[in-house]
């Protein structure tokens, strides 16, 4: 469980994720907060947002559900100073305990890459909203911590004879599109961001992973790794990827720590609606491509290349 001072990372990632938000030009009254960065999501609503009227935070962890509630408090309100009723509901997202369409928005801030049925869970969100509700969501995508991956990879192989997964599976940006629209999601949008974070070393990175409660998760795992092939991983980490110097300038420069690569995919999807733009059928085209190409072809030529 997450405790103490806010996350630096995850409070970034929820204001990049909400500055989405921001964007759209309508008022989003009810609002479900969705596992995740949830404390740093709800907080950021009520300070910045003078629409909404309630947040629903749902977590399958009560511990974290408490957290959430010890942060926000009893009496929370919005920018404006109106209140803002917090509701808190232990529930798993594979199986929501919120009606059908009583929602205006689904926020999901670094939750849903947990989650074993991923589609299940997309789609238990959309049946919440409201028609033309938005389903707004941010989770780790398949390059997240790469040099980890290679150095342990590396480690593993040169002292087991083997490489082992450590770290969970995680979704790519081509399945991104195809999971809005499992969802039933329309007007689906996806967008990437790559979030480079430097520690002193590996092991503060580790640690960093483990009060974020991001650790491997997966089954299929060796339980346990060595001390001598962590040291190993270590010392690779520290060769292949140090930090980068802060002035380029500066060639005589000492570089010291890592960097971790964070890839982070962001989905929108709109719950369906008669207002919403949409293609048109197949076969209603009135004019063809050929004309369209003769027209082209036979208009005056302006202008140099």
């Amino acid at each position: 469980m997450r405790s103490g001072a806010p996350d630096r990372l995850l409070d970034e990632l929820a204001r990049r994720l909400l500055d989405r938000l921001l964007d759209i030009k309508r008022s989003f009254k009810r609002i479900m907060v969705l596992g995740g960065a949830s404390e740093a999501i709800t907080r950021r609503l009520l300070a910045e947002r003078n629409d909404v009227e309630t947040i629903v935070v749902v977590d399958l962890s009560n511990d974290m559900l408490n957290f959430v509630k010890g942060v926000i408090g009893d009496a929370p309100k919005r920018r404006d100073g109106a209140p803002v009723e917090v509701l808190y509901v232990q529930g798993d997202e594979e199986n929501l305990p919120i009606k059908d369409e009583s929602v205006d928005a689904v926020i999901s801030c670094l939750g849903l890459h947990w989650v074993n049925d991923l589609p299940g869970a997309m789609s238990q969100a959309s049946r919440a909203l409201v028609p033309d509700g938005l389903f707004l969501s941010s989770i780790f995508g398949g390059n997240t911590l790469q040099e980890l991956r290679v150095a342990c990879a590396l480690a593993e192989t040169e002292r087991e004879g083997g490489v082992s997964p450590r770290m969970s599976p995680l979704a790519h940006v081509r399945d991104a599109g195809n999971l809005l629209g499992r969802a039933d999601l329309r007007l689906p949008a996806v967008d990437v961001d790559a979030v480079v974070v430097g520690y002193d070393s590996p092991m503060e990175l580790v640690e960093h992973l483990r009060k974020m409660a991001e650790t491997n998760a997966g089954l299929a795992r060796r339980p346990f790794l060595s001390r001598h092939t962590a040291l190993a991983a270590s010392t690779l980490y520290l060769d292949m990827f140090p930090a980068s110097t802060t002035l380029a300038s500066d060639a005589d420069a000492v570089r010291s720590g890592i960097e971790a690569t964070y890839e982070v995919l962001y989905m929108t999807g709109w719950r369906a609606h008669d207002t919403q733009q949409s293609a048109k059928s197949r076969g209603s085209a009135t004019v063809s491509l050929a004309d369209l190409q003769k027209h082209l072809d036979g208009a005056p030529k302006t202008g140099t290349i």
